[in-house]
């Protein structure tokens, strides 16, 4: 006596449609994997998107140098910004580039290496300092082609100094009175502040309880040629955009 078996038919299992932009749909663990980045690192589940020809920069906490800051600081690492910016200066999509300050500043020539960069793009570029620009955050936020405060902020300006009290020898001196040129020579370049009023804000003396220096606070900062203008994040981007239609209109002259 044979046997008979029914023959079940195959099932295929469901698969999700395909994305007719040809991304391969994210699984449920994967997407919610991603959330749980986003929330950790920016505190939401969403982030907002769609297509922009502007890239937002940031420059945040200390600018961090050649020696790696302790873990508790919130740092801007100058080898994550620069490849950034020799990208953003090759890309065809993006067209501007608006540069958002909060720093307390840091070292000298790591700073110095972002706004010399930030000065060459070829493309427009605008500045707004939110909270602080204090120290080489200064000429990080002139750097730009436009620069803007908010009239909350405020910027530090002060001789630059080594960690400690006692400079040994006199060619320390020298070394940090030629690095202080450079920074005001490059702040006068791209500001309307002369060489005298800066250097005169940055030895006052009476104004910093432990440090010699001033402190200018959004307005004061327009009113000295530091900076361009007063305005919020609506001002920037719309200034960005002007410099854009600018930048086109000039392209097709030339053409």
């Amino acid at each position: 006596m044979v046997e008979q078996f029914e023959e079940t038919p195959d099932v295929e299992p469901k698969t999700a449609k395909p994305d007719p932009s040809g991304a391969e749909p994210l699984k449920p663990e994967e997407s919610r994997g991603r959330r749980i980045d986003a929330l950790k690192e920016l505190g939401e589940t969403e982030v907002p998107g769609g297509k922009s020809n502007i890239h937002c920069l940031t420059i945040v906490g200390q600018v961090e140098g050649h020696m790696i800051l302790p873990p508790q600081n919130k740092t801007t690492k100058y080898e994550h910004i620069l490849p950034q910016l020799v990208a953003l200066e090759q890309s065809k999509d993006i067209e501007g580039v608006l540069l958002i300050l909060n720093t307390v500043g840091g070292d000298v020539e790591a700073g110095l290496a972002i706004a010399e960069m930030i000065a060459s793009l070829s493309k427009p570029s605008v500045s707004i300092v939110l909270g602080g620009g204090h120290s080489i955050g200064v000429p990080i936020a002139v750097s730009a082609d436009y620069s803007m405060i908010a009239s909350t902020a405020t910027m530090t300006i002060h001789p630059i100094r080594l960690t400690g009290l006692v400079i040994g020898v006199p060619a320390t001196f020298e070394y940090l009175e030629k690095m202080q040129d450079r920074v005001v020579a490059f702040v006068t370049r791209n500001s309307r502040v002369t060489p005298d009023k800066f250097k005169e804000l940055m030895f006052k003396t009476g104004e910093l309880t432990r440090d010699i220096g001033t402190v200018v606070v959004g307005k004061e900062a327009v009113e000295c040629g530091l900076i361009d203008a007063v305005g919020g994040i609506s001002e920037a981007v719309k200034k960005l955009n002007e410099l854009i239609e600018e930048r086109r209109n000039s392209k097709g002259l030339l053409q």
